[in-house]
Formats: structure tokens, C-alpha cells, sequence
């Protein structure tokens, strides 16, 4: 029995031994064969270019500027006790004074490490007109390792710095999301630069090969280049652009400049600006506080960022809900400057009245009295529907980062955020573009574009980005009185904007004039804007599309506590159109 057990156990032993003979040298081949590649094989990848952002007829607004890097050796430290290390980063200092003998030491110890065999980078990018006279000079160093680099830089400076982004250092959560991030050291923080970041960056590439014991390089085994043919082609005219920047008298605001069919965008800025080339190596402390702290919010992009009461420029919007709720085109009223509701006044702009007013002279006059009744007859919820078909309260899907959507208020809207409901005093103060309405720059144009061509285009800054507009099917004649109210307030006597818009192109607008702060009960008349503090001032709203007869351009205009619309940018919104057909966008003149 003992010698049966003792022969169990000396077969099972070898077969236990067997067992592992044949794992190691059949079944673990593959494996040992893998890791054994590593050792003699190594992956060096290859950064792409970032690519470059164009305006429409091909002038960069984003390039990439030539420079070099400098990359040292792994294991350093170890050489002569460092000697090595300290003698090349010695030198660099003595060259480039910017970079510290501290600063590099403490970078190249930071990087190194015993697992580690690739070059560290201590210097990123030196411009190519410091470093080329100074070549010669660190040609012996066979442990240093000098690359081309490339740099991002934007040629126009602030122009247009909201729309075309910047980039800036990929911190290590970008790096997680985003393996090219690691290799280039960069990523799209902001505007087109982020939102078509996947583009820019081009596609890694490659090479492995083959090292000797001492990690030497001795053969090429296998190279894939990187890909960077990723120009990304904008709407954008920079002609346009610049004139714009150099029109804008205001501290904060916006201008849209849009094609009315396609919701391509010709223009497009957001004040006041800065200077993107600021972040590319890092902002310093002292500048972020500066810009951070400015009142006029700088860093904010108020085309899609900025949520303003739309004030007037709301009345079409409401007018076309009036009209499709029943009430008919030769509705009128009689306004007197005020409505009482309750005990209550709701008044009018203009302190005496405007009498007898239809829809086309409400929108000429901008008279409040006959948006507050026609609100009392059709209600907050059909006004809301009829306003979220021009598309507020959702994004317009524009090509930049992070929209807004803003507030189209109604009935369940206020109780589902307030959990109070609705009063009927709202109800008025909504009609003409107040309360709870929250819209932005990039919607109001939309909106526009929409009275002008009974079509809702996508606004979009890269050709990339077309998408065919979207019918709104409102009736040509509700239309039709809907845009001669707008064709009056610039062109005929008592329209809004009538003494403040002079252009060679026939244009359509309406102004508004949107309170950031409340006007008390007990002040029986409406004050003047130019009674109040700059930053209790209205915000003034111009919107306009032209030419009149064949819409092609919307052009809005949103001047930050300017006070009345048509006084603080009808100016500015005549040179516009003005600049539009001296560029040859628009040929027929009045």
C-alpha cells in the first residue's frame, strides 16, 4: 500500500513538472517572445503640427512658429556624480539667462527616473532667431538632443480671440483623455481651438527601433509619420474682423455678422478682448488677476457666454405669436403710456403715449402698451411656444464651446425652478423682452435671420459645420407686416432708428433697450438713461438684416449699458453694412 502511494506521488510530481515544462517553453512562447521585444525594441513617437486656422479667403489666424527644444539624456545623475548634468545645464543658462540653472536641474530630476530610457525635455520651444546663432555651441554634447519645435501663435492679437480660442499647457486630465496631449504638450482650451481640437492635432506617429544593451540605437525596424494635413477653414473674413474692433467705441458688448441663408459667419467678436498669445506658454499670476478682476468680463464669450434680457428685440418674436394665437393684422390699440393692472402700472417708453398703434407702428415705435395687451389676450405659454420655434431657450448649435441655452419662461417653467407660480404681471413684462428672459447675442441673430428669410440656419464658423436651415413656415402675410415694421424703424420718420442709421444698403432693425435694474413704483416717470450710473444703464440692442428686398446679412449689435439701441450702435451698424459693400458681399446699393 505505502509503495503504491509512494508511486501516485512521484507521478503526479513529474507530471506537476511536465506541466510546467510545457507552459513555459510552448505556451508562454508568445508572451517571453513579446517582453523580450521590449528590451531590444523601442517606440519613439513623433508630435504632429498643429494645424493651421484660416479665414475664408485663406489668410491664418492661428499658425505655428519655428523654434527648437532641448532634451537631455536619462540617468544623468548617475554620470560623475551628475558632473555631466550640471555642466550642460550650466551652459544652457549661461545662453538663455530666461531659464535658471535651479529651474532646469530641478526639471530634468523631476522627469528622471530608473524605469525611464526616453530624452527628458527641459526646454519646450527657444524662438528660432534666439537659438540659431548660438547652434554651434552645444554641437559636442553627444547626451543633448536638439528638435525643431514648433510654437502657437495668433497673428491678429485680440482680434477675434473669443471665436478662434488659444491653447495652453495639457494639464494631466487632458493628458488622460488625450495620448497626443502628452507628446505635444498642448491642447485647444477655448473657441475653435478646443472645439475642433480632435482636427488640429493632427494623428501621432511613429518609429520603433531596435537598441542595443546600452540603449543605444543601432536600426530602424518600422516608421509611421505623423499626420498633420489639418488646416481648419473658417467663415471668417479677418477684413471684417479688423474693422470691427477698430469700430467699437464701447467698454463690453457683441457683434454678429451673419449670412442670413446658411448661418455662415462673416464676423464675429466679443468685448473687450485679449490677447490669446498671452496663454499659449502660461499666464502669469499678475496678468490672470488682472483680466479676472476687470468688470467688463473679458474672459466671458459674450456672443454664446453673455445672457442679456432681450428688451425689445424680442417684439417680433411676439408679434408673430399674437398673430398666429388669432389676434388679426389690423389689431389696434390705444396707448396712453401705461396699462394698470391691479394696483400696478406697467408703462410705456414714451411718457405721453403713441395713441392709435397697429403691429406695424408698435414695431416702428417700439410702443410697450401694445405688446403688454396683446400678452393679456394670448398668454405667457403660446408666446413662449411661438418664441422657442425661433429657437430661445435651447443652443443654436454654433461651432464653439460650452453655448448657453438662456430662458424662454412660461407657466411650468417658473414652477419647475422657482416652485411658485406664475403672475400675471410677468406676463406683460415678458412681452417686451424683460423678467425672466434671458437670450444671447448668437440667438438674437439667429432669431433675425429667421424674420428675414422664414428660416432658421444654423449658426457656424467652419465650413465644416452647414446644416441645412429650418423651415418656420409662418404665413407670408404675417411675415410680410412683421419685416415692414422692422424696414420702418430704420427708414421712416418715428422709427426707432430712423435718425441713427445711415448706410448705403437698405436695412431692416429693430432696437432695444434692456433694464438691468427695476424701475421703482413710486417713480411716477421713466427715467433717462443718462440720469443713471454707467452700470445701471440699459443694455442697447440693435439687430438689422439688409438689403431690405433680398435679405443676405444679419448684423446684431449688443452695446452693455450703451442705453438706447439706436443711439449707441446704429453707427456702428450703418458702417457695417457700409464695409459689406465696399468687400463686395452685398452689390445693390438704395
Amino acid at each position: 500500500m505505502r509503495y503504491k502511494i509512494s508511486v501516485i506521488f512521484i507521478i503526479s510530481v513529474m507530471l506537476i513538472l511536465l506541466a510546467r515544462v510545457y507552459f513555459l517553453s510552448i505556451k508562454s512562447n508568445t508572451y517571453y517572445e513579446e517582453l523580450s521585444k521590449q528590451n531590444y525594441i523601442r517606440r519613439i513617437y513623433e508630435e504632429p503640427s498643429r494645424g493651421i486656422i484660416e479665414d475664408r479667403n485663406g489668410i491664418a489666424l492661428a499658425v505655428n512658429k519655428l523654434g527648437f527644444s532641448i532634451s537631455l539624456e536619462p540617468h544623468l545623475t548617475n554620470h560623475k556624480d551628475g558632473a555631466d548634468l550640471l555642466k550642460i545645464c550650466t551652459l544652457i543658462s549661461k545662453e538663455f539667462p530666461s531659464y535658471s540653472l535651479k529651474y532646469l536641474l530641478k526639471k530634468y530630476t523631476k522627469l528622471d527616473s530608473p524605469y525611464n530610457h526616453d530624452y527628458i525635455k527641459i526646454i519646450s520651444y527657444i524662438p528660432y532667431k534666439d537659438f540659431f546663432s548660438k547652434h554651434d555651441v552645444f554641437l559636442g554634447f553627444k547626451d543633448m538632443k536638439i528638435k525643431s519645435a514648433l510654437k502657437r501663435f495668433y497673428p491678429f492679437g485680440k482680434i477675434g480671440a473669443h471665436v478662434i480660442g488659444y491653447v495652453g499647457r495639457a494639464s494631466k486630465s487632458d493628458e488622460a483623455t488625450n495620448n497626443i496631449s502628452r507628446y505635444t504638450e498642448i491642447v485647444g482650451k477655448n473657441g475653435l481651438e478646443k472645439y475642433y481640437n480632435e482636427l488640429l492635432q493632427g494623428k501621432l506617429g511613429y518609429k520603433d527601433v531596435k537598441v542595443n544593451a546600452l540603449n543605444k540605437d543601432i536600426g530602424t525596424l518600422a516608421y509611421e509619420p505623423a499626420k498633420s494635413n489639418n488646416i481648419l477653414k473658417t467663415t471668417l473674413d479677418i477684413r471684417l474682423q479688423k474693422y470691427i474692433e477698430r469700430e467699437f467705441k464701447a467698454k463690453g458688448g457683441a457683434v454678429i455678422v451673419m449670412n442670413a441663408n446658411t448661418g455662415a459667419i462673416l464676423a464675429a467678436a466679443s468685448f473687450p478682448e485679449f490677447n490669446n498669445n498671452i496663454f499659449v506658454d502660461g499666464i502669469s499670476t499678475k496678468e490672470w488677476q488682472k483680466l479676472r478682476n476687470n468688470f467688463n468680463h473679458p474672459f466671458t464669450n459674450k456672443l454664446t457666454n453673455g445672457l442679456y434680457p432681450p428688451g425689445s428685440v424680442i417684439k417680433m418674436g411676439v408679434a408673430t405669436s399674437f398673430l398666429e394665437n388669432g389676434l388679426p393684422r389690423d389689431y389696434h390699440i390705444y396707448c396712453k403710456g401705461y396699462i394698470k393692472i391691479a394696483k400696478r402700472y406697467f408703462r410705456c417708453w414714451k411718457r405721453t403715449g403713441h395713441g392709435r398703434v397697429g403691429f406695424r407702428k408698435a414695431l416702428r415705435e417700439s410702443c410697450d402698451v401694445f405688446f403688454y395687451d396683446g400678452s393679456l389676450k394670448v398668454g405667457i405659454n403660446k408666446i413662449s411656444k411661438t418664441l422657442s420655434t425661433f429657437g430661445f431657450g435651447e443652443k443654436t448649435g454654433v461651432d464653439q464651446v460650452d453655448e448657453f441655452v438662456g430662458n424662454n419662461p412660461n407657466k411650468v417653467w417658473k414652477r419647475n425652478k422657482y416652485h411658485r407660480p406664475w403672475y400675471i404681471g410677468e406676463t406683460v413684462i415678458s412681452a417686451i423682452g424683460q423678467g425672466y428672459t434671458l437670450v444671447t447675442p448668437m440667438q438674437i441673430a439667429r432669431y433675425t435671420a429667421g424674420i428675414a428669410t422664414n428660416k432658421l440656419p444654423r449658426p457656424h464658423f467652419s465650413v465644416l459645420d452647414y446644416a441645412e436651415p429650418k423651415d418656420l413656415n409662418i404665413p407670408k402675410k404675417d411675415l410680410k407686416l412683421i419685416q415692414e415694421g422692422m424696414y420702418d424703424v430704420a427708414n421712416v420718420v418715428h422709427g426707432t432708428a430712423f435718425y441713427h442709421i445711415h448706410s448705403k444698403v437698405t436695412i431692416a432693425a429693430k432696437t432695444g433697450t434692456a433694464q438691468v435694474v427695476g424701475i421703482p413704483q413710486e417713480e411716477k416717470k421713466r427715467m433717462y438713461e443718462n440720469q443713471l450710473e454707467y452700470y445701471h444703464k440699459s443694455h442697447a440692442w440693435l439687430t438689422s438684416y439688409g438689403p431690405y428686398e433680398n435679405p443676405k446679412y444679419v448684423v446684431t449689435v449688443i452695446v452693455e449699458h450703451g442705453g438706447h439701441g439706436g443711439v449707441a450702435a446704429g453707427k456702428l451698424v450703418s458702417k457695417i453694412y457700409d464695409k459689406l459693400y465696399y468687400l463686395g458681399y452685398i452689390k445693390k446699393r438704395r
